[in-house]
């Protein structure tokens, strides 16, 4: 019972990060309707740029390093769309994602020549964990579950008590006709990469601070955020978080009860996944067929 306990927490802590990170996802492709698989080599590029501002040089307080990098990131984000996405709105959806992919390779190679490719992790102090019942959590995977937490309510404020929020809730039902009635749509996918790049760096940094940090850490965040996307519904944002939670919590305990605890295969339970619902349920848990053809 401990271990299923512990096995549990674990698993909402994982869920959390891969929520987060597959917010972006659904945003990008709720408006756009196209996958953004660069969108982990964000999530990457987030985690390097706060580390770099807390554990180099700079030694910025963890927190406002966490701020910035968000910050940073999100204008990353925008660039992106700018320079390689908004040029190929009108292009076929196959142009788009190749061009999705080439950044992500980008990402990953900078990150490569610029820091390295060796492992980097959080020179964090040890603390002892605390016992909740019959698991433990450290005080570092209690932040990451508030922080997960913390910016969701954080969202579903923004959309659902914004003028912003209702914009984007707009242009997601409708782009042309969210231009008719005098949308700014530009400024609207500008603000959802904004958003969803920032909570990628968040997403990133998280996972950093729960594990490590290495150039290719990007790939292994789009497969688990793509599974959960899939799983929850392409173009659903609650969707994607309770397909987030999903992925994690069944690859922690998968990987317990049905590969014998080697780690080595965690990360296959999410392409195990992926591919049971790509062949059973394309369009989602709350998606549809329709929402599936991405192509």
């Amino acid at each position: 019972m401990s271990i299923l306990a512990q096995l549990l927490v674990n698993g909402l802590i994982a869920g959390g990060n891969y929520a987060l990170a597959a917010i972006g996802y659904t945003m990008v492709y709720s408006i756009l309707r196209f996958v953004n698989f660069a969108h982990g080599a964000v999530c990457m590029m987030g985690a390097y740029l706060v580390f770099v501002l807390a554990m180099t040089g700079l030694k910025i307080n963890l927190i406002i390093a966490f701020v910035l990098g968000m910050f940073l990131t999100a204008l990353l984000g925008v660039s992106i769309e700018k320079v390689a996405y908004k040029p190929l709105r009108q292009a076929p959806k196959l142009a788009t994602l190749t061009t999705a992919i080439a950044i992500s390779f980008i990402l990953e190679a900078g990150v490569m020549i610029v820091w390295g490719a060796d492992i980097k992790t959080y020179q964090l102090p040890v603390v002892k964990g605390w016992q909740l019942g019959p698991a433990f959590i450290t005080p570092v995977q209690l932040v990451i579950i508030a922080s997960s937490i913390i910016f969701m309510l954080f969202l579903y404020f923004l959309l659902t008590r914004t003028r912003l929020g209702k914009a984007i809730r707009a242009v997601a039902d409708g782009l042309e006709l969210a231009e008719i009635i005098g949308i700014d749509t530009d400024r609207i996918i500008s603000a959802v990469f904004a958003i969803g790049s920032a909570l990628a760096a968040a997403s990133g940094t998280l996972i950093g601070l729960d594990t490590n940090l290495h150039p290719t850490m990007g790939f292994i965040i789009t497969i688990k955020a793509f599974a959960a996307v899939i799983l929850g519904g392409l173009g659903n944002l609650y969707g994607a978080i309770i397909g987030g939670f999903i992925i994690g919590l069944v690859e922690n305990i998968g990987v317990w009860y049905l590969l014998g605890g080697d780690a080595r295969w965690k990360d296959s339970i999410a392409y195990g996944i992926l591919i049971l619902a790509l062949l059973f349920r394309p369009g989602g848990i709350f998606g549809s067929k329709e929402g599936a053809r991405v192509l």
